[in-house]
């Protein structure tokens, strides 16, 4: 069904619908750790409905955006929300495989890109309820190292590639990195209460940097940096 709800009161929307991808609390958390600088060219790979690039241009309305994203239905969804927002100029929506080049921008166009990637190998665990859901669950559409693939490409060199992930892959996750030529630089965990494991990681890599990583403080769900990753302060 599609939803259509506000980041705050009176601020910017974004429309989803609850078959396909909707909004989580990955993709707030990634929208709040990543960083890109006034005025870059952002590239969202596997974008769904926009939420992503909705956090980021609610935060810097100079960014530009490339959506990348295969599902034709969670990108019309996408361009009704940057519509409603005003940002239509400002970004631009492509449909199709990651995996394939002609789906990308241009290599090495973007200064900055993330990703909200799935998580679990395919066809492990429970079974999502759609495919939709195991697309975005699944490695089935595309795994963490061809997204990585992706960014490389994308990214110009010195560019920066952010993205959230479980810490059980945390090992696969850097290695496909660097495998990639892009170095983690800075790491940052999201633990979902004040004690028990971390829920969540999130990673900057820089495409040509050198090594040395920087662990960022817990980001700890309910706390009053929480606050921030929902707009509300």
């Amino acid at each position: 069904m599609e939803r259509k709800d506000y980041l705050r009161q009176g601020g910017p929307c974004f429309y989803f619908d609850t078959e396909l991808f909707p909004p989580t609390t990955d993709s707030f958390a990634l929208g709040y750790f990543a960083a890109p600088r006034r005025g870059e060219r952002v590239c969202d790979l596997g974008s769904g409905t926009g939420l992503l690039g909705t956090l980021l241009l609610a935060r810097e309305p100079s960014l530009t955006l490339c959506c990348v994203e295969q599902s034709a239905a969670a990108s019309a969804l996408a361009e009704k929300t940057f519509a409603d927002n005003g940002w239509a100029q400002r970004v631009t929506l492509r449909v199709g495989d990651l995996r394939e080049a002609a789906a990308l921008p241009a290599a090495g166009s973007m200064d900055y890109a993330l990703s909200n990637p799935p998580y679990y190998p395919a066809h492990s665990g429970a079974s999502a309820a759609s495919p939709a859901r195991q697309a975005a669950r699944e490695e089935v559409g595309c795994t963490l190292d061809e997204v990585c693939a992706a960014a490389a490409r994308v990214l110009r060199w010195g560019g920066r590639f952010a993205l959230v992930h479980k810490p059980e892959r945390l090992t696969d996750l850097l290695c496909s990195l660097r495998a990639h030529g892009m170095e983690p630089k800075r790491l940052r965990f999201v633990l979902s209460a004040r004690e028990g494991a971390p829920s969540l990681v999130l990673v900057e890599a820089r495409r040509g940097g050198k090594s040395g990583l920087s662990v960022e403080p817990m980001l700890t769900i309910g706390s009053a940096d929480w606050d921030k990753v929902y707009f509300r302060t």
